[in-house]
């Protein structure tokens, strides 16, 4: 059984007792979630897609630690210009486990 859900802005396809990463979530290390914005559930070839959202479904998970993701760098040049700028990047992420399609 999986689902595909919303989660901050994001699609993702979830499966029970998986752990993913998403942007930051505003919620304490343990905390229980429930997202409501389900937009396929695929239960052993039953497939059920909302429109936009399957009504009744949900996916509750559990915040497991927040963290930042690796440093992208972010390299600028001009050539003969003598112009160059580096900067770097860290996204904050968070991680989620998956307890239950409902």
């Amino acid at each position: 059984m999986y689902a595909i859900v919303d989660i901050a802005g994001q699609q993702f396809k979830v499966e029970k007792d998986q752990k993913i990463y998403v942007h930051r979530l505003d919620a304490t290390e343990g905390a229980e979630l429930t997202f409501d914005k389900v937009l396929l559930v695929d239960n052993d070839g039953a497939i059920k897609v909302g429109a936009p959202y399957v009504d009744g479904a949900a996916v509750k998970a559990t915040v497991i630690t927040h963290l930042k993701g690796d440093k992208v760098i972010v390299f600028k040049k001009k050539r003969r210009k003598g112009y160059s700028k580096k900067n770097g990047h860290r996204q904050c992420l968070t991680q989620i486990q998956i307890q239950e399609i409902a």
